[in-house]
């Protein structure tokens, strides 16, 4: 690669704004450099990385509330559960929500669609009425058939799946509310799975 790709790269319309972003907010960023480590709420919220969401606002949340956990879809993978052991074993948080959410991209494709997408071609996909299709097929690879994309077909029973996940690792205490809820994208609303929830109460 050249140095007027890389250059080209770093300097993106996208860079510059979030760099200028930056720059804005350190200089409103006041006593915020005092907050504690720990989150201030003591509590946890597993989430889908869509960018619809901003858990700050559903959730009203404020620097050094509370650990927010993303991937794709907000699922108990191995490293969601990983975090939220260190969230509560090491930093004190009581409470854990699971919060999917309506028309999430993780139910319109399954493993084995993805990984044939990969294994012929790494450049972006497009889908339309017929499904999902590579705009050119070079340079991909196999190396996907070792990853669980972890998609889903019913959102209330992914989130019921990840919620009875996490209440049933021998890693997380019982004593720790687990909740179940999806966001709904066209009001901002959060739904209980009443099903989850029951499944992740404290004992």
């Amino acid at each position: 690669m050249s140095n007027s790709t890389v250059l080209q790269k770093e300097t993106s319309k996208v860079h510059e704004e979030v760099i200028e972003a930056n720059r804005k907010y350190v200089s409103e960023f006041g006593k915020k450099g005092e907050l504690a480590l720990p989150p201030a709420r003591s509590f946890t919220i597993l989430t889908c990385m869509d960018a619809r969401l901003d858990p700050a606002k559903y959730a009203g949340l404020s620097e050094g509330d509370a650990h927010v956990i993303r991937n794709a879809g907000g699922r108990a993978s191995d490293d969601a559960i990983r975090s939220l052991i260190i969230s509560h074993k090491l930093l004190g948080t009581k409470e854990f929500f699971v919060i999917h959410h309506s028309d999430c991209g993780m139910a319109l494709f399954t493993d084995q669609i993805i990984r044939n997408l990969l294994e012929k071609s790494l450049k972006t996909a497009t889908v339309d009425s017929s499904g999902w299709k590579n705009k050119e097929e070079s340079g991909g690879s196999d190396e996907a058939r070792f990853i669980s994309f972890l998609t889903f077909e019913s959102l209330e029973k992914s989130v019921v799946d990840d919620v009875k996940r996490i209440r049933n690792h021998p890693l997380i205490p019982k004593d720790i509310p687990v909740y179940g809820y999806f966001y709904d994208v066209k009001t901002g609303k959060l739904v209980e799975v009443e099903e989850a929830t029951k499944i992740g109460r404290a004992s």
